[in-house]
């Protein structure tokens, strides 16, 4: 069984650039997405396409909702990722650039359209309780967060919150950029 042990953080600034190693454009297309953390998502890329299952577990006490969950991930043709994503009713894309830090497989996810200006930076760990050493430029942990999670601002992206919330979510970023 597949799991996925993330942690999730707001970034602030441009200091993460010098960690960038590569970056690729995605689209998201969720085809299902429950409010118990359930999602079926596809994913493509300019050369890969992926199809990915999520679902919520039980999360040992004292960490955060939402750290661990099922993940099961397919390579699938492209032309198949096309057709689902022209199905999908609520799709993010975004810029994903991964980072060279140490503690754990690190990507940066700069969000376009609707859903910019937001950076959100993600950290795959090996253990739930595994020690990390944040960056400076993570300013708010938002790992259990379910109205960020990328399902959730697919369906309600952040230009579509009221101004009050989206100024005090964005209130912690300065200058994040593309």
């Amino acid at each position: 069984m597949g799991l996925e042990i993330e942690r999730r953080f707001l970034v602030s600034g441009q200091q993460w650039r010098r960690h960038v190693l590569w970056k690729a454009r995605l689209q998201q297309g969720y085809l299902a997405a429950g409010a118990d953390g359930f999602t079926l998502r596809v994913r493509s890329s300019e050369e890969q396409a992926w199809l990915t299952i999520k679902a919520a577990t039980a999360t040992a006490p004292g960490l955060p909702d939402g750290l661990v969950r099922h993940e099961f991930e397919y390579a699938i043709p492209m032309v198949d990722a096309e057709a689902l994503l022209d199905l999908a009713p609520s799709q993010i894309s975004k810029w994903r650039h991964g980072l060279e830090l140490p503690g754990g497989d690190w990507v940066l996810d700069v969000f376009e359209g609707p859903n910019a200006p937001l950076v959100v930076a993600e950290v795959e760990l090996v253990a739930a309780d595994q020690p990390l050493t944040v960056p400076s430029w993570c300013v708010l942990e938002l790992t259990g967060r379910h109205e960020l999670s990328n399902a959730a601002l697919a369906n309600r992206p952040l230009a579509a919150w009221e101004a009050g919330d989206r100024h005090d979510l964005l209130q912690w970023c300065v200058a994040a950029g593309p």
